[in-house]
């Protein structure tokens, strides 16, 4: 099952979302910042990404530049903070069984469909 890490706020993560359902293909909406994802689950998501956590990090938010900017941080932080801070997670994340990809732009996702 496809599955789109959303928020319905970003304009990128819209895009994404209408491109997908453009597909026709069946697909889950997971409100990411609503239904926040366990250490799991995000660890899970990086690792289909084939990123490292500090790829995934939306560093322009307040929250990582008040708190965490130019700290020395292991992956392990790294993922702490992205679960305590769901906003600080790059969107949209599209997956497709054990494919990947950050749809930005939103035609990136069509690399795993």
């Amino acid at each position: 099952m496809i599955q789109i890490y959303h928020n319905p706020r970003c304009s990128k993560s819209r895009e994404a979302l209408q491109l997908l359902e453009e597909t026709g293909k069946p697909h889950n909406v997971v409100l990411y910042l609503k239904d926040t994802l366990t250490k799991e689950q995000l660890t899970a998501l990086i690792n289909k990404l084939e990123i490292t956590p500090i790829e995934l990090v939306r560093k322009n938010e307040q929250v990582w530049k008040d708190g965490y900017k130019g700290k020395e941080l292991t992956d392990d932080e790294v993922i702490n903070v992205m679960v305590e801070n769901p906003k600080l997670i790059e969107r949209p994340i599209v997956t497709n069984g054990n494919k990947a990809v950050v749809a930005r732009p939103a035609e990136a996702l069509k690399d795993i469909l």
